[in-house]
């Protein structure tokens, strides 16, 4: 499936949020980029771009694509509930963003890599489908290979002090986890405006 593969710092300077994990270039660069980033002259935003802002910042950080985005945010909307809340619900349970919970990578890229390269597990089953949608109860681990172990141990190294949220659990012995329920929203930490996303659709 297609996704965007060009630079993340960039990505993050544009809206001012280290969208991808902490950025020393963020830091360093407080600013747009381009020619004329620095002397930041913009003009105020419309109402319209301030929403389309937040939906971009909310779907790059997940690493999708605009035609993906839309269908899981028309699920969100066909689900009882707050639709704003269901849809970032919907993206956290996707398996890419939990192998990035269970501390399987250090980054939603990386974890969709080792997703895509095979790595994973899925109730027994090997699932290379980073978009695969998440239940509670399922059970996520590493396949029992070498290098797939090996790669795991070596990504673990990089997260241990991350701590995982209530709603994932992964034993590093065993390279296995699961799903214990559906995230609540203040467990979930977007650094977006989700109801700007809903009112940018709505329209």
């Amino acid at each position: 499936m297609a996704r965007y593969t060009g630079p993340t710092d960039k990505i993050s300077r544009r809206f001012g949020v280290a969208l991808f994990g902490a950025s020393k270039t963020l830091e360093r660069k407080p600013f747009p980029p381009g020619q004329h980033g620095a002397k930041n002259t913009r003009k105020k935003k419309s109402d319209y771009a301030l929403m389309l802002e937040e939906k971009q910042k909310l779907r790059m950080q997940y690493g999708m694509l605009e035609k993906p985005f839309r269908k899981l945010f028309a699920e969100a909307v066909r689900r009882r509930g707050v639709t704003g809340e269901i849809l970032l619900q919907l993206l956290e349970l996707r398996l890419d963003n939990v192998v990035y919970r269970m501390g399987l990578a250090n980054t939603r890229r990386g974890a969709r890599q080792f997703v895509g390269h095979g790595h994973v597990l899925v109730n027994g089953v090997r699932t290379n489908i980073a978009s695969y949608s998440c239940k509670p109860g399922d059970k996520i681990s590493v396949r029992d290979a070498a290098g797939s172990k090996q790669l795991a141990l070596r990504n673990i190294e990089k997260t241990q002090y991350a701590t995982a949220p209530d709603w994932v659990s992964f034993d590093q012995e065993t390279l296995a986890g699961s799903v214990n329920r559906v995230p609540e929203r203040s467990e979930i930490d977007p650094q977006v405006n989700e109801q700007l996303v809903v009112e940018l659709y709505s329209r």
